[in-house]
């Protein structure tokens, strides 16, 4: 364990897919993500904020689900609503998109094994919205080639990073084995990398649905099995995210919602 630092240089957000916190978490398919919840920080009734996905996605970057109930493309939902991306290029940071699987950047349908409708940045139009999509929205690659491969290897991550696994990996339609190993694979890249282990970087590991979903909280300074029974969502996610990047605004329903701060020492 570090100290936690002020204000972090790095948030990290991998989101998964549909799953229950009781079908992952001590499941003999998802050794990884057991072995996290007890070696780093959890949540026990971590709720979602809508069906299906995408609202969730909107929630958690914006504050909230702008009447979304559905998983329809950004022509059906251009979101001119202000959004974490643009509060941290508003603080003087940078925020990336790695999406796998999508064959361009900023990709405005789905395709393959890539759902636009995980990929929140790609419905947002708003001020320099749509012009950032097209440089900071790009595809993952692997664990060992690729865009964030590159930046972890050069030791020079963007402030927010939104990593989107493929609706196999994301377990969306793949068993939970397949992507607890995906999981492994890269937060092995990201916790041994120099710039986690300096203690300024927080990861959290989140599933969009059904209520109550894993959520898990990995930073240099959290006390190993560190738990929360808090009654928490994606609005605290985005509320914590504002804290621990220094951004002194919250946007929308994230302004009322607890901070994971000092329920996890960060």
């Amino acid at each position: 364990m570090t100290p936690p630092p002020p204000r972090y240089d790095h948030v990290i957000w991998i989101w998964m897919e549909n799953h229950r916190r009781d079908q992952l978490v001590g499941s003999p398919d998802a050794p990884f993500a057991t072995s996290l919840a007890g070696a780093c920080g959890s949540a026990t009734d971590y709720r979602t904020v809508g069906r299906p996905s995408l609202p969730n996605y909107l929630a958690a970057t914006s504050g909230g689900t702008h009447g979304v109930q559905d998983d329809a493309p950004p022509s059906d939902h251009p979101i001119g609503a202000d959004n974490l991306f643009r509060q941290v290029r508003r603080s003087g940071g940078s925020a990336r998109t790695f999406a796998e699987a999508m064959p361009g950047p900023c990709t405005l349908r789905s395709e393959g094994r890539y759902a636009v409708s995980h990929n929140p940045a790609a419905y947002y139009v708003g001020a320099d919205d749509r012009r950032f999509c097209a440089s900071d929205d790009v595809p993952l690659g692997t664990p060992d080639d690729g865009a964030l491969a590159g930046d972890l290897a050069a030791g020079g991550l963007p402030t927010f990073l939104f990593v989107v696994p493929d609706v196999c990996h994301d377990t969306h339609n793949c068993a939970v084995a397949v992507g607890d190993r995906w999981l492994a694979g890269w937060l092995g890249r990201v916790v041994g990398s120099p710039l986690y282990r300096a203690g300024t970087t927080a990861v959290f590991v989140v599933w969009d649905e059904p209520s109550p979903m894993p959520f898990l909280v990995v930073a240099p300074a959290i006390h190993p099995g560190a738990t929360t029974s808090e009654t928490l969502d994606h609005y605290a996610l985005l509320r914590t995210t504002e804290d621990l990047l220094g951004i002194g605004a919250h946007l929308g329903a994230a302004d009322h919602a607890p901070s994971l701060r000092p329920l996890f020492g960060m």
